[in-house]
């Protein structure tokens, strides 16, 4: 009696594991899915210009396209996962851009300048975790404020004129080479590597899930829910000043116009990449496919000189069809529970 009571007790304890193998082998035929789009655009853009397209010019030109934007997305995967959304990203981008150029901040040399930089990134996402979390104004409206405020700042600072980079060691570091790679690419993989590690690897990532799947919960659980959604969207501000840096290194100034669409740029790659809306799931490694789908069909648009109204009536589509395939995923996880 007492062997059969124990294999009642600990039986329901080894089943639910099958569940948990069924839902990772999902989320790998999806990362699966999105490898294949970017593979079949690749080799669109092969057959299109295959004198052009493979080059190392072009793939250094795709990756360094892709590398703020990522950085941006980054953020965002962290934001809509925690149950958020930042629609201030881009302009965002833009103030840190302009507060680091102005004559005064360049004087200091450009530790002063990258510094800058990312403190007004992260001071800005900071105010909108604060707004959203502590203020209890729903984050639509708290991001939709900094995003008009924030641009309104770049203008006033900047006069509504491009400032150009004068000091040279700021556009040697990044615009150089490190082992035969723009520094770019190598800041845009090490974000990723780093946002990857602390979404997955650590106590912080977990939290961001669980805040994002159930925020109550969460809050019972013992999270501080306040604090750790000011901290996530201070993340994304962080992400933007990383983001503002490399703006300023590829076009050598910094401009109110800077980081224009970003942010719906980067909620399309973390749609597509397959993060919720809703918050609670989501993959950094999706996102990133996400930006380089967008980044490879704006390459190809660009080789074969097509309109920029199809390329966006193209990319209105690819996000519609990822918010599909979403809904269709999230309905049918439930009905299958």
């Amino acid at each position: 009696m007492t062997d059969q009571a124990e294999s009642v007790r600990t039986g329901p304890a080894v089943e639910p594991v099958r569940p948990k193998e069924k839902r990772k082998f999902s989320l790998d035929t999806r990362l699966l899915g999105l490898a294949g789009v970017l593979v079949i655009l690749c080799i669109v853009g092969q057959v299109t210009r295959p004198d052009q397209f493979f080059t190392d010019g072009n793939v250094s030109t795709i990756l360094r396209l892709a590398a703020a934007i990522g950085v941006v997305s980054v953020g965002m995967t962290f934001v809509i996962i925690a149950g958020g959304i930042d629609l201030s990203v881009g302009s965002i981008v833009a103030l840190s851009s302009v507060w680091l150029t102005t004559l005064a901040t360049q004087s200091y040399g450009p530790f002063v300048m990258i510094l800058c930089g990312l403190l007004v990134g992260l001071g800005c996402g900071l105010i909108n975790g604060i707004l959203v979390s502590y203020g209890k104004i729903v984050p639509f409206i708290a991001t939709l404020a900094m995003y008009v405020s924030a641009r309104g700042l770049a203008e006033r600072i900047s006069g509504r004129r491009t400032q150009v980079v004068s000091e040279a060691g700021f556009l040697d570091f990044f615009r150089g080479d490190l082992l035969g790679i723009p520094v770019l690419i190598w800041m845009f993989a090490l974000v990723f590597v780093v946002g990857w590690v602390l979404l997955n690897r650590t106590t912080f990532g977990r939290r961001t899930f669980a805040v994002g799947g159930n925020a109550e919960a969460s809050r019972l659980a013992g999270i501080n829910v306040k604090r750790h959604t000011a901290l996530v969207y201070g993340v994304a501000g962080l992400c933007c000043g990383i983001a503002a840096l490399m703006v300023v290194a590829r076009t050598t100034a910094g401009a109110s116009t800077n980081g224009m669409l970003y942010e719906l740029d980067a909620i399309a790659a973390v749609v597509i990449g397959g993060t919720l809306l809703t918050g609670g799931r989501g993959s950094l490694i999706g996102t990133l496919i996400g930006v380089l789908i967008f980044t490879v069909l704006s390459n190809i648009f660009t080789l074969n000189n097509l309109d920029t109204d199809i390329q966006n009536i193209a990319k209105g589509v690819i996000i519609v069809l990822a918010a599909l395939l979403q809904f269709r995923s999230v309905k049918k996880s439930k009905t299958s529970t």
